[in-house]
């Protein structure tokens, strides 16, 4: 496991060439980010703009009142004040430069504050967008890899790079301000000051960009053993896992795969760390070398006389401000550019949701006929396809089976049927019509699933069962019937609470269920849901032989009226449907009733035959 956390640089190196070349979209990106910090607090973001150019536009007030206060006590030609008249000489510029720094504190105060609104409206607007893309990419996305990677990252980097491209721009907007500002000041009281400092933004700017790349190129490099680490810890505090971890004694073993990634993720963050530090430190040398520089220019002009005592003092006080403007302004621009390569991530994120859940515009009607044509379907980390060419057709009304052997394709196909999966050649369609051309979501209204791996929802018995068709009118009786036919309304009635009660006993008041018991609820949510198509992968394999004999004595009587797909590895609970087709290897080897398929003596019969001889006593 930690070895399949290891780290593909040629993936690496692909995503980082495909991000650079995409960041030429880079102010198309800036201007959505934008908007959605506008969409989500737009009176914040003005006021966060509009404090942070007063905020800069005062450093320059400051170093001119601070002028004025130096002139006066140094005299105009460097001559000190009487010390009687000391107090009365500088008590105005002094107050000025209180109220101005008051001023400027409170701007601060309050652009930290807001920003803080600002981001968690921002990241809730954006995990929306997040959640409603999981939620439409197509099921297959789900085995793949890749995808879990980007997920990750989008997660973990992404969500918070709008509220950073606000914040760079902030930066950005205080660096301009400030930096004109100090350049106005500066200018007036000696011009020879300002190249020293001016130059050494551009340097500041290379250092910033390239620290906004290797956070990139770190966080693409650690998706994959981000998500190991992620399992394992959720494996050790787990309470399904617990089990099986006492039981095996894993708990050593664990935690040991779990230790070596996370020594690996530090000695990977350690140099990480180690070059951005370099690079702050690089950033950090320019700017204290600027004012080094810059004072030194300054004793010269003093000492050659080309500037007073006071104005020195004022140019002295006013050059560190400016290299901190420049470097809050190449900070800025790098805040940009890195959440750039994070925002161009996430749109991609979030185009693949509405790519894949584009669909026709017509709705799909009650169904009539079900006809799959050539399917060819296959799985991203799958060695071959996990369908190759099926055809069947399946009529209103009729109690259709699929069985085989493990990995012949039998759930990948009730999948299809169900409109979760799309077939990568061939067609399935709906009435007569291409399930292309329908609405994914007028087509899964008409579909309920029972899933051999059903979710067991740590919600309340009545929730469990209505989550089948959210947004139902609420039937005084309509939960219970549903439970009445799946047989699990007097077990949810036993309970403490009744069907109120919490189906979990991680929650307050709450209780388990047994593996039978819960599919007997997953199996009340596909009656409630009330569809035309019923589709059932393994739906007894939890329950007894009593039960499942009873379920499949009835199941023509409990699906009346509607078209029931079973999925079953055990052929004695398929004998009665009106057609059984047979996978193997991801093909039809057979189709017909069960009398027809014993009298051609195909794989059919030799499956049934073995399973047949398991109960025999002679």
């Amino acid at each position: 496991m930690a070895a399949g956390a290891r780290v593909d640089e040629l993936s690496i190196a692909r995503e980082r060439r495909v991000r650079r070349r995409r960041l030429r979209s880079l102010p198309t990106l800036v201007v959505e980010a934008l908007r959605l910090c506008w969409a989500a607090r737009r009176r914040d973001l003005v006021l966060i703009f509009g404090v942070q150019l007063l905020g800069s536009a005062l450093l320059a007030v400051q170093v001119l009142v601070g002028r004025e206060a130096l002139t006066r006590v140094l005299g105009g030609g460097g001559r000190t004040v009487a010390e009687g008249d000391l107090l009365r000489a500088v008590a105005g510029p002094l107050l000025a430069l209180a109220g101005v720094s008051l001023v400027a504190g409170l701007a601060g105060a309050v652009r930290g504050q807001r920003m803080r609104l600002l981001s968690e409206a921002v990241q809730r607007a954006v995990w929306d967008r997040v959640l409603t893309t999981t939620t439409r990419v197509g099921l297959e996305r789900f085995d793949d890899p890749a995808f879990y990677d980007r997920l990750q990252r989008v997660t973990t980097n992404a969500v918070s790079r709008p509220v950073g491209v606000a914040q760079g721009l902030v930066g950005i907007l205080g660096g301009l301000v400030g930096s004109a500002g100090l350049v106005v000041a500066l200018w007036t009281i000696q011009p020879l000051l300002l190249p020293v400092l001016l130059l050494s933004g551009v340097p500041l700017l290379l250092v910033t960009r390239r620290g906004g790349r290797l956070e990139f190129d770190f966080a693409v490099a650690q998706a994959t053993a981000y998500r190991v680490r992620s399992y394992l810890r959720s494996a050790l505090t787990g309470r399904r896992e617990a089990k099986e971890v006492r039981a095996y004694d894993l708990a050593g073993d664990l935690r040991g795969r779990y230790d070596a990634l996370l020594d690996r993720y530090q000695e990977d963050l350690t140099r990480h760390v180690g070059r951005r530090m370099r690079l702050s430190l690089a950033a950090q040398l320019l700017t204290a070398g600027s004012v080094v520089a810059t004072v030194a220019v300054l004793l010269w002009l003093v000492d050659s006389g080309r500037m007073t005592l006071a104005d020195a003092g004022a140019a002295g006080a006013a050059a560190p401000l400016l290299a901190s403007r420049l470097q809050a302004l190449a900070s800025g621009i790098g805040n940009v550019l890195e959440a750039g390569l994070f925002l161009d991530d996430l749109h991609g994120f979030l185009d693949l949701g509405a790519v894949e859940e584009r669909g026709g515009a017509r709705t799909a009607g009650p169904l009539a006929e079900l006809r799959v044509e050539d399917v060819v379907f296959g799985y991203p980390q799958g060695a071959g396809p996990a369908l190759r060419g099926v055809s069947l057709q399946v009529r209103r009304g009729e109690v259709v089976a699929l069985v085989g052997e493990n990995g012949s394709g039998k759930t990948t196909l009730s999948k299809l049927l169900a409109g979760l999966l799309r077939p990568a050649a061939g067609t399935i369609r709906w009435n007569g019509e291409d399930v292309a051309d329908l609405s994914p979501t007028s087509l899964r209204d008409h579909v309920a699933v029972v899933f051999q791996d059903f979710v067991q929802w740590q919600l309340s018995g009545h929730e469990n069962v209505a989550v089948g068709r959210v947004g139902r009118a609420d039937e005084a009786d309509a939960v219970p019937a549903a439970a009445r036919q799946a047989g699990a309304d007097e077990l949810l009635r036993r309970l403490p609470a009744g069907y109120a009660t919490p189906l979990s006993a991680e929650l307050p008041g709450g209780v388990d269920l047994s593996l039978g018991q819960w599919q007997r609820v997953a199996l009340a949510r596909a009656f409630y849901r009330g569809a035309d198509l019923v589709i059932l992968d393994e739906p007894t394999a939890a329950l007894d032989a009593r039960a499942e004999a009873e379920l499949f004595a009835g199941i023509r009587e409990l699906m009346a009226g509607r078209t029931v797909v079973l999925v079953s590895h055990r052929f004695s609970s398929v004998r009665e449907a009106d057609r059984i087709v047979v996978l193997r290897a991801g093909r039809v080897d057979d189709t017909g009733t069960h009398d027809e398929l014993m009298a051609r003596g195909g794989l059919y019969s030799e499956l049934y035959t073995l399973q047949a001889q398991a109960y025999r006593t002679d």
